[in-house]
């Protein structure tokens, strides 16, 4: 039986691509974007295995109304995927009031207004996967991107305690954590006047490498969305999925430096305990 998935973002990068493998091998597809025209070409090739409509995730009722009628047109969803993002490239006081929302409003908020439209009715269906995208930047950090990383690291948190309130539904949650990958979303990052007191700190080294093209992207973007679709045929259901070499080495050596750290303050944390019973 083909595979029933609905997947946000879809007009570029992980979400179209991700479209364009379920589609030809065969599977079904609730694809949203905001411009549904851009999906034109796969509409005229897959016929009704492909069914659109038009969604910006930060408005929550308009997110209701397009799971609902999702659900509705295929019957059933067996796979919802988070993919759709936003981000600024800035440091902590460049970025203005409204980007910093921008992000929270599409990454965080959105993807929680997904996960709470779609929850209902994989309940009622007995069954289900959520896949959320984030990124390397949701357990480790690079200099400016702290709006994004709040999103993503927000949303981590926000998916590892719904894995667990939902698992007796039969419904499996897996954060998906990609690296620097090339597929354009770099290119749609929003950006803000540099303030000259940060040139010769991190966050300008940063600005630096990539303005200079000297920023790597070592993994290939079909073979991570292959990597996604291989997860839910195996039916595995890690709560994360690290996907490239610099998301497995860049975690791996922030957890462990965080777990340094945070053994180096057991006697302080347990000098704070009462005397006597609990």
């Amino acid at each position: 039986m083909p595979t029933t998935w609905f997947i946000t973002g879809t007009s570029s990068g992980f979400g179209r691509l991700l479209t364009e493998q379920l589609l030809a091998r065969g599977d079904r597809v609730a694809a949203t974007l905001r411009r549904p025209e851009a999906l034109d070409d796969l509409r005229a090739e897959h016929g009704d295995r492909l069914w659109v409509a038009r969604l910006d995730v930060t408005e929550a009722e308009r997110v209701r109304e397009v799971v609902a009628a999702a659900f509705e047109a295929l019957g059933t969803v067996d796979v919802i995927v988070n993919n759709a993002g936003h981000g600024v490239f800035a440091s902590v006081e460049e970025a203005t009031d409204e980007q910093i929302r921008q992000v929270i409003d599409t990454n965080l908020l959105g993807s929680i207004h997904v996960i709470r439209a779609a929850l209902p009715r994989l309940r009622q269906q007995g069954y289900g996967r959520i896949l959320q995208i984030s990124a390397a930047g949701g357990q480790t950090t690079y200099p400016n991107f702290s709006a994004y990383q709040a999103s993503k690291w927000g949303i981590e948190g926000f998916c590892e305690t719904v894995a667990e309130e939902v698992a007796p539904f039969g419904i499996t949650v897996t954060i998906v954590e990609p690296g620097a990958t090339p597929t354009g979303f770099s290119a749609t990052l929003a950006t803000a006047p540099v303030l000259p007191a940060y040139e010769n700190t991190p966050a300008g080294e940063a600005r630096r490498a990539v303005m200079s093209g000297g920023f790597a992207f070592p993994n290939d973007p079909r073979k991570i969305v292959a990597a996604m679709i291989d997860l839910v045929d195996s039916d595995a259901g890690p709560v994360r999925l690290p996907l490239g070499s610099d998301t497995y080495n860049d975690v791996r050596a922030a957890i462990t430096a965080r777990l340094f750290e945070h053994e180096a303050h057991r006697d302080v944390a347990f000098s704070v305990v009462k005397d006597g019973p609990a």
